[in-house]
């Protein structure tokens, strides 16, 4: 079912990510073209972080028909699969946005899909697995009529949205469409009041400045955001422009913003790429937090920084390399189901 309504003119809302979650969706790698000789390492990275998220809820992976069978072996009997045609693996932009009523329940947005401004040439399969597994759900699905991806959005539940400048504003996605325009669209298809920008995102990042690498919020009125103290490292000075706007923001309930910082880990360089390393990027569970880490100095004081900002959270660290190298970190490969 397809409403022709927006979802705020019905009463959706998207919740925020620690509301409590039916099933967290993934979906196995499979464009051999870009993980190359990779692909094998990715898909036992996935299948670590599968197995991580299960032992808080429930999790589903989405493979290829052909791809099924290698899926659940390597997966176990805890995470079980639902076949369906995919191009690629990132759950996060290519699923659909999930949206809740206070009477009628959950929905769905399956966003306009270009690959990232069109990266990729073959995707037309992803561009239409929002659809498909709300059909699968029997959930109503509201087709949005511009071009987003999940990661470029996070909201507090309470009205407020985080985005970029870079990626909401790239012509590469909205040709024409302009600032004003675009809040106008986030109000009426999250139900969101007020809209929060950021800048620029990271160094070499193919999304062009997801936010789910930049900034989170935490609870309402606190965000995690990614820091770097060197004035020399490349990705210093949109990081500091981002602390810069979200301290001096206030969010739909006029509430100024706490900060917390967590420094971005050092910087590697693959096949002349650096690659977006963000402690960020993490998955909030049904009662724990599976986040990554790089074999990095800073891994523990990130892993320190998640555990003072979720007390009440068991965090569980999984080694994101082998995902990185596609261009993505462990929220993007992730899309929470809520209940």
């Amino acid at each position: 079912m397809t409403p022709r309504a927006t979802p705020a003119a019905l009463g959706y809302r998207m919740p925020a990510e620690w509301a409590l979650h039916a099933r967290c969706w993934m979906a196995w790698p499979c464009r051999a073209s870009m993980w190359g000789e990779r692909l094998g390492a990715a898909r036992t990275a996935y299948a670590e972080v599968a197995r991580a998220i299960a032992r808080f809820e429930p999790v589903t992976m989405i493979a290829r028909p052909d791809d099924a069978e290698a899926a659940r072996q390597a997966l176990g009997a805890d995470v079980p699969l639902l076949a369906l045609p995919l191009d690629d693996s990132w759950a996060r932009d290519i699923g659909p946005t999930f949206l809740t009523h206070p009477t009628r329940g959950l929905a769905g947005v399956a966003w306009r899909f270009n690959a990232w401004g069109g990266k990729y040439v073959d995707y037309a399969e992803d561009a239409q697995l929002a659809r498909r597994l709300l059909a699968q759900l029997d959930l109503p699905c509201f087709e949005a009529p511009f071009v987003l991806e999940g990661g470029a959005i996070h909201v507090d539940g309470e009205g407020t949205a985080l985005v970029t400048e870079q990626c909401l504003l790239n012509p590469n996605r909205n040709p024409g469409m302009r600032r004003a325009e675009i809040e106008i669209l986030l109000r009426a298809w999250l139900g969101v009041d007020t809209i929060i920008w950021l800048g620029q995102g990271l160094v070499d990042d193919e999304t062009d400045g997801h936010v789910d690498n930049l900034a989170c919020f935490v609870r309402p009125g606190v965000v995690m955001a990614l820091g770097e103290h060197d004035p020399q490292d490349a990705n210093f000075a949109a990081l500091t422009d981002n602390h810069a706007r979200l301290r001096a923001a206030t969010d739909a309930r006029g509430r100024s913003l706490e900060v917390i910082r967590v420094n971005q880990p050092a910087p590697r360089v693959i096949d002349g790429r650096r690659l977006a390393l963000s402690y960020i990027n993490f998955y909030r569970a049904n009662g724990g937090v599976v986040a990554p880490c790089f074999d990095d100095p800073r891994d523990e004081e990130a892993r320190a920084t998640l555990a003072a900002a979720f007390p009440d959270l068991t965090i569980a660290s999984v080694l994101a390399f082998d995902i990185l190298h596609g261009g993505g970190g462990i929220h993007c490969i992730t899309q929470q189901q809520p209940v």
